[in-house]
């Protein structure tokens, strides 16, 4: 049977017809996949806001073979890894996340790239200076900070590998430029902050043309909202914001709020993790949160910031409630830091609030020792007293900086206050013993003192005598610290800065604790 040929116009116009049929169902099934995609946080698809126009361009002209453009590239990334080649890393990762703003683990990978594996490449200019280390860290921070998070506002992986530079690189003492970088970081921060407690009033609702300066410092180029500062203060310090732990602190409380927006993009491990940053951080805050004017080597020294220990506590125990498959692992750390916060109040001075904490401790773990590997240390068998001193036996061994320093500032404490009460005998005990910590301390670090060093026993002795006689600061009565003043000759008390490493002796006239090592009067 001879075929039936259409006319030419209404074949052009069936054709039209089915392409345009097609289409139509094109359209309907991709507006579907959009949501769906947008819905299980595969992609996105809506457009970029203030990008730049490069970056404006080619995620519209490429389409999407941006996608198969950039896999390609994360291969070849991933291939200069094992090899090494991170300068070149870089630039791919720069490529890709010009074409794929959204692809978060690129920025991820990018940031971790500079802040660690290329930072290390550069040595020190001088003694202790890494100035060439210290930039590529800060592009790292930067890079999240400033790009990342501004075109992934709700990721969870971006504020958690931000605070996690802070918390680890700066914060801990694994690589050799660390002091040099808690360095910088605090001389940033203290055009913030001042050199105390922030001055919440002049942040919150500045007036002068300096105070409107460290806002717009804070703002546009931290990237921090001063109330939001504020109330992470609040909830989790009072922490010392010239160290990186408080930011550290900010950026996970920031994840946290982020998430909460949106929170079918987040799944319930990365809200885990960041509230482990938390934690963590806080922890390192209340081992070292304070820091100590150091004006012989024009820096600073770390000290143990105690007033937050009822706040780390409470992290802790929000941890294991909200983390029941790590909540063993937590309990442990929980204990640690107990036994530390008992150790490092009574060693300062704040007996009333060591037994506190011992009475916690031994409530909540009862069936474990307070010294590892002695099971005649349990809680029940054992009083605060009995407690510290075996700490002070426990810590000759240790190699921990804060530890020392904490132990060191506590005996040098209870050697002023066994002179208020003209127990000059009992002061020279102590002195004694906190020279022998320092002197075995130091001995063992010998060549780490870089990194692990403690500044000379004098400025120690001189920065705790420091604290006792300032009214601000001071535990001690108006009328004992009237009385440490004439016993060590000093002048009374006057409006204004308590003396600072002009410090007398620990004590004075004949019976003054002396140096183990030199049998002298110590003198700050």
């Amino acid at each position: 049977m001879k075929e039936i040929e259409f006319p030419s116009r209404w074949k052009k116009i069936a054709l039209v017809l089915t392409a345009a049929i097609l289409w139509t169902g094109v359209a309907r099934v991709e507006r579907s996949l959009n949501l769906d995609r947008d819905r299980l946080g595969l992609t996105r698809v809506e457009p970029l806001e203030n990008a730049p126009p490069l970056l404006a361009f080619t995620t519209v002209a490429l389409g999407g073979f941006r996608g198969l453009i950039s896999n390609l590239l994360w291969v070849r990334m991933m291939e200069l890894q094992e090899q090494d080649k991170f300068f070149e890393m870089r630039q791919l990762a720069d490529w890709i996340t010009k074409l794929e703003p959204h692809f978060v683990q690129v920025w991820a990978v990018q940031a971790w790239n500079m802040a660690y594996n290329i930072s290390v490449k550069f040595k020190e200019t001088e003694f202790g200076v890494y100035p060439d280390r210290w930039r590529w860290v800060k592009a790292g921070i930067e890079l999240l900070r400033d790009e990342a998070l501004k075109y992934n506002p709700y990721e969870p992986l971006l504020y958690r590998e931000l605070a996690w530079i802070f918390q680890h690189k700066l914060g801990h003492f694994l690589d050799d430029a660390n002091i040099y970088y808690k360095q910088q970081w605090a001389n940033e921060m203290t055009r913030i902050f001042g050199m105390g407690r922030p001055n919440w009033d002049t942040l919150l609702h500045p007036q002068t043309e300096e105070d409107k300066e460290r806002v717009r410092l804070l703002t546009d180029v931290y990237k921090m909202d001063p109330e939001y500062v504020k109330k992470v203060d609040d909830e989790y310090g009072p922490l010392e914001w010239r160290l990186p732990e408080a930011h550290a602190i900010y950026w996970a409380a920031k994840g946290l709020e982020m998430a909460a927006k949106n929170p079918r993009r987040v799944n319930t491990n990365d809200l885990i993790r960041l509230r482990r940053v938390i934690f963590q951080s806080m922890l390192m805050s209340f081992r070292r949160g304070r820091l100590i004017p150091d004006h012989v080597n024009r820096r600073f020294q770390f000290g143990p910031n105690l007033d937050i220990i009822p706040k780390v506590n409470y992290a802790y125990e929000e941890a294991m409630e909200e983390d029941p498959a790590n909540r063993e692992n937590i309990r442990i750390a929980h204990r640690n830091f107990l036994r530390d916060a008992v150790y490092f109040l009574y060693t300062a001075g704040r007996q009333t609030e060591a037994r506190k904490w011992f009475d916690y401790l031994a409530e909540k773990y009862p069936d474990k020792p307070l010294i590892e590997g002695r099971a005649d240390t349990l809680p029940a068998r054992m009083t605060v007293d009995q407690y510290a001193v075996a700490r002070v036996t426990e810590d000759i061994g240790e190699t921990d900086p804060l530890r020392i320093r904490a132990h060191l500032e506590g005996m040098l404490a209870h050697a002023y206050a066994r002179l208020i009460l003209d127990l000059d005998d009992e002061a020279l005990a102590y002195q004694r013993l906190a020279r022998l910590v320092y002197d075995t301390y130091m001995e063992k670090i010998k060549g780490s003192e870089m990194r692990v060093g403690l500044p000379p026993f004098r400025e120690i002795a001189a920065d705790v005598l420091q604290q006792l006689l300032n009214p601000e600061q001071s535990p001690l009565t108006a009328e004992e610290r009237a009385i440490l003043r004439t016993k060590l000759n000093l002048p009374a008390e006057m409006p204004g800065p308590a003396p600072g490493t002009n410090a007398p002796p620990v004590s004075a006239g004949t019976n003054a604790p002396v140096s183990s090592a030199t049998n002298a009067p110590v003198r700050p």
